[in-house]
């Protein structure tokens, strides 16, 4: 069984570059992003699936008015399974980052090279983050339908919306308003992993991200008596939560890197246009990504606890605004998934897969936390947002082979 599906992936190296290819052409920004979302790119792959004679599709749109259509599309494709048990999916995402600048070509027309260590490469905005992982679904699936395989359990591909946004119009809205998973699903999700494909993750940090407000008294530079520095006072607290919280929160967990956590002060809004003037007000944010035995709520009293010592000493009032908070369970290693994939990886690509933590957050925290094991994994060569994105031809034929033995594997 194994050689037909392999030698059909093999041939389907031109079908990679058209997939690829076409599917760059689409640009798939966010609207927060300044673009009109997914639906062209999602249309697209909807109708070529069915030319491939992958025909059971259907589509869960996310409503958004500020997006092509009104609508933010994620699609689901089925392949029939023998038994509708332990369902495999396979979640990739549609949407992409701005091609930003320093490309050497067109970000949106794919550019083949044949020049890389590693083979034939495809550069444009999206091919690997997260078309390698589409595209390596997409090959798995029309091996099997080309050899006329049925595999033991169904397999659904989740090509979803908004993942580089936050997904709320994609894997959360799907968890809020559909019923698709199950408890005994497995989920991979080939958004991540490393240039041998040896890295399996199964845990992610605990994140918040955090703005602070500090609301002092605006005065002239020569007479801070007179004000309250609302610079000076965000300032301090930025370097307090830094150290205080890491001081608080100090284990360590090998399965991470860094195995700590991580306390950043970020970004900084502008305050005042001038130097001899004292702020009456001040903005930062935070990065905080939290080993996931510190519970979210316990960090944020600590947070709130400095920062009242903080506003006592300056005489000043500061806010704390919840960006994005999320909390994630991690997947056992000793799940039907985890053995699963180490056991095909090692088939494919002969290394010895090793299990890990990341510093958060990916689309499969909120599978975790419904009680789905889902992991991360792909062999990729970390070029995503960066200009000149590139894909290995050889990852996309490598990674569809492990996920057609996945397909195929009793569960």
């Amino acid at each position: 069984m194994k050689e037909p599906i392999f030698k059909a992936i093999e041939q389907f190296r031109p079908l990679a570059v058209e997939l690829e290819t076409e599917l760059t052409r689409r640009p798939a920004i966010s609207p927060e992003s300044g673009g009109e979302g997914e639906l062209d790119k999602c249309a697209f792959l909807e109708q070529w699936l069915k030319t491939k004679g992958i025909t059971q599709l259907e589509r869960h749109d996310a409503p958004d008015p500020r997006a092509k259509g009104g609508i933010r599309p994620n699609l689901v494709a089925t392949i029939p399974g023998n038994t509708d048990t332990r369902r495999l999916w396979i979640m990739s995402h549609l949407d992409v980052v701005p091609p930003g600048e320093h490309w050497e070509s067109d970000p949106w027309k794919v550019v083949q090279r044949e020049d890389g260590p590693l083979g034939p490469r495809l550069i444009g905005r999206g091919v690997e983050d997260n078309q390698l992982g589409l595209t390596a679904s997409v090959l798995a699936a029309l091996a099997l339908v080309e050899q006329g395989l049925v595999p033991p359990h169904p397999v659904k591909l989740l090509f979803a919306a908004d993942e580089e946004m936050g997904s709320a119009y994609g894997i959360l809205w799907l968890l809020k308003n559909r019923n698709l998973f199950r408890r005994d699903d497995l989920v991979l999700i080939p958004d991540g992993g490393d240039p041998k494909g040896e890295t399996i993750e199964v845990a992610e940090k605990n994140l918040i991200w955090a703005k602070f407000t500090t609301l002092g008294l605006q005065a002239h530079g020569s007479r801070p008596d007179q004000g309250a520095n609302a610079h000076l006072a965000g300032a301090d607290l930025a370097v307090r939560l830094h150290y205080g919280l890491s001081l608080v929160f100090d284990q360590r967990v090998s399965l991470f890197e860094p195995d700590y956590s991580t306390f950043q002060p970020t970004k900084k809004a502008a305050n005042v246009p001038n130097i001899n003037t004292i702020p009456g007000e001040d903005v930062f944010y935070m990065d905080m990504r939290i080993l996931p035995q510190y519970p979210v709520e316990t960090v944020l009293e600590e947070i709130d606890r400095i920062t009242t010592a903080v506003a006592d000493q300056y005489r000043v009032r500061i806010t704390r605004d919840l960006v994005q908070v999320s909390e994630s369970k991690a997947t056992s290693p000793d799940s039907p998934l985890v053995t699963l994939l180490a056991n095909t990886v090692k088939e494919v690509y002969q290394v010895n897969p090793r299990l890990i933590g990341i510093g958060g957050g990916t689309v499969g925290a909120p599978l975790r936390n419904e009680g789905i094991d889902s992991v991360v994994w792909s062999r990729m060569q970390h070029t995503a947002h960066q200009p000149n994105e590139y894909v290995v031809i050889e990852d996309v034929v490598g990674n569809a082979q492990v996920m057609a033995l996945l397909m195929m594997a009793e569960r």
